[in-house]
Protein backbone atom coordinates (compact mmCIF):
# COMPACT_ATOMS: atom_id res chain seq x y z
CA UNK A 1 0.00 0.00 0.00
CA UNK A 2 1.34 3.25 -0.83
CA UNK A 3 1.69 6.18 1.67
CA UNK A 4 -0.80 8.14 -0.28
CA UNK A 5 -3.65 5.03 0.32
CA UNK A 6 -2.32 4.27 3.68
CA UNK A 7 -3.52 8.04 4.49
CA UNK A 8 -6.98 7.86 2.67
CA UNK A 9 -7.77 4.45 4.26
CA UNK A 10 -6.84 6.54 7.69
CA UNK A 11 -8.94 9.76 6.68
CA UNK A 12 -11.95 7.19 6.29
CA UNK A 13 -11.75 5.20 9.47
CA UNK A 14 -11.71 8.89 11.29
CA UNK A 15 -14.59 9.67 9.29
CA UNK A 16 -16.10 6.95 9.96
CA UNK A 17 -15.49 6.98 13.70
CA UNK A 18 -16.84 10.31 13.51
CA UNK A 19 -19.82 9.30 12.41
CA UNK A 20 -20.93 6.70 14.85
CA UNK A 21 -19.64 8.91 18.42
CA UNK A 22 -19.72 12.16 19.61
CA UNK A 23 -15.94 13.62 19.23
CA UNK A 24 -16.25 15.15 22.47
CA UNK A 25 -17.08 11.76 24.18
CA UNK A 26 -14.05 10.62 22.15
CA UNK A 27 -11.72 12.94 23.52
CA UNK A 28 -12.95 13.55 26.91
CA UNK A 29 -9.99 11.64 28.97
CA UNK A 30 -7.58 13.13 26.60
CA UNK A 31 -8.84 16.76 27.07
CA UNK A 32 -8.71 15.79 31.22
CA UNK A 33 -5.42 14.46 31.55
CA UNK A 34 -4.39 17.74 29.30
CA UNK A 35 -5.98 19.99 32.13
CA UNK A 36 -4.69 17.86 35.34
CA UNK A 37 -0.76 18.73 33.64
CA UNK A 38 -1.57 22.63 33.80
CA UNK A 39 -2.77 21.73 37.70
CA UNK A 40 -0.02 19.61 38.37
CA UNK A 41 1.98 22.62 36.67
CA UNK A 42 0.48 25.15 38.75
CA UNK A 43 0.06 23.35 42.57
CA UNK A 44 1.51 19.98 42.68
CA UNK A 45 0.80 19.81 46.16
CA UNK A 46 -2.61 20.94 46.31
CA UNK A 47 -2.42 23.41 48.69
CA UNK A 48 -4.68 26.16 46.48
CA UNK A 49 -8.18 26.28 46.64
CA UNK A 50 -10.17 24.76 43.78
CA UNK A 51 -11.14 28.05 42.28
CA UNK A 52 -7.25 29.53 42.47
CA UNK A 53 -5.93 26.24 41.04
CA UNK A 54 -8.16 26.63 38.45
CA UNK A 55 -7.81 30.04 37.44
CA UNK A 56 -3.92 29.14 37.41
CA UNK A 57 -4.50 26.33 35.57
CA UNK A 58 -6.31 28.40 32.62
CA UNK A 59 -4.04 30.98 32.86
CA UNK A 60 -1.09 28.16 32.43
CA UNK A 61 -2.94 26.77 29.41
CA UNK A 62 -3.34 30.13 27.88
CA UNK A 63 0.61 30.97 28.43
CA UNK A 64 0.90 27.12 26.65
CA UNK A 65 -0.80 28.02 23.99
CA UNK A 66 0.44 31.80 23.09
CA UNK A 67 4.53 30.29 23.02
CA UNK A 68 3.05 27.77 20.23
CA UNK A 69 1.67 30.41 18.64
CA UNK A 70 4.53 32.40 19.09
CA UNK A 71 6.88 29.53 17.43
CA UNK A 72 3.95 29.18 14.67
CA UNK A 73 4.90 32.96 14.02
CA UNK A 74 8.35 32.67 13.87
CA UNK A 75 8.05 29.47 11.75
CA UNK A 76 6.15 31.08 9.24
CA UNK A 77 8.58 34.46 9.39
CA UNK A 78 11.61 32.17 8.45
CA UNK A 79 9.83 30.37 5.64
CA UNK A 80 8.86 33.76 4.24
CA UNK A 81 12.42 34.72 4.50
CA UNK A 82 13.63 31.73 3.20
CA UNK A 83 11.63 32.10 0.39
Amino acid sequence: MTPDQRRLRGRMAAAVLHSRYDSRVLTQRARIAFLRKFLDQVDPDRQLSEGERLRRAEQARRAHFLRLALASSAARRKRRAED
